[in-house]
């Protein structure tokens, strides 16, 4: 597999909650470094709850020589909060961070110091300078919550231009929503590279419900050929790495600067998109 496009491909996990999980994971990482990521990401449990695990994944794999890029979200967090975590990243020698809104968690009453991801953007620049490579998120279809397209384009660009480096999108199923998101992006002075989310197929019934959740689009043609499979989860997978390959070519053909996988911590479905691409 060609990896010339600027910034190669990366991978993100969840930071496992069991023993099983955690040994599960540590072959999934080895299998992916294999194919030379610029980095693995971490996810940040909403208002912070698994802060704890989410560290101590960044550890594991960080201590295994791989670059690691921990998300780090605002809302529900106090500023002397997430002045320890980026000093405690700092010692760890982490030197990259995905600054997030992130979401209120259920019962939680107060959304913390800092409302917006812009706002997270411009307090780790004021507390940490340049020591952050920073990735920010996009949503080609738009976020689930903005009153508009238009309006979420306005969001995205204040927070790339509050001193992001990168974007890395939500996943999606429509190369021309990527482009037309992009194109919109650098003609409102986005410059930052927008590394294009890649989430692999391979169980519809959680599909579903992730896409309903975070508002990305299953084309119905897609949506009617999983479906039609029912239980057959080998023709899904099959059906699902063939769908992600084709959408993965063409976004490299058209220009994406990279390949950022959504990997639910499991290496193989990843491997055999990666296998595909020319």
């Amino acid at each position: 597999m060609s990896t010339s496009y600027p910034l190669g491909i990366s991978f993100e996990f969840f930071p496992p909650s069991t023993d099983a999980g955690r040994e599960k994971l540590i072959g999934v990482r080895d299998a992916l470094a294999e194919r030379n990521p610029r980095f693995f990401s971490v996810t940040y449990g909403a208002g912070g709850s698994t802060q704890g695990r989410t560290l101590a994944t960044v550890r594991s794999i960080s201590e295994a020589g791989i670059a690691t890029a921990p998300h780090l979200s605002c809302i529900g967090s106090e500023k002397a909060q997430l002045r320890d975590l980026l000093a405690q990243y700092r010692e760890e020698g982490i030197d990259s961070l995905v600054a997030l809104r992130g979401d209120l968690p259920s019962g939680m009453g107060g959304i913390g110091e800092l409302r917006y991801a812009n706002e997270l953007v411009e307090f780790i620049r004021a507390e940490t300078g340049d020591h952050f490579e920073i990735a920010v998120a996009a949503y080609p279809e738009s976020h689930p919550q903005a009153p508009s397209f238009e309006r979420d384009l306005e969001n995205f660009a204040r927070k790339v231009k509050a001193g992001a480096n990168l974007a890395i999108t939500q996943y999606f199923f429509s190369a021309d929503a990527y482009f037309h998101f992009v194109e919109r992006a650098r003609a409102l002075g986005v410059e930052a590279p927008i590394v294009p989310g890649i989430m692999p197929i391979t169980n519809y019934t959680k599909l579903a419900r992730f896409s309903d959740a975070c508002g990305a689009e299953i084309p119905r043609w897609i949506r009617k050929q999983l479906e039609a499979y029912g239980d057959d989860s080998e023709a899904i997978a099959k059906f699902g790495t063939e769908v992600v390959s084709r959408l993965c070519q063409r976004l490299l053909d058209g220009g994406a600067p990279g390949l950022h996988f959504y990997t639910l911590n499991q290496a193989g479905p990843c491997l055999r998109i990666l296998d595909n691409l020319a």
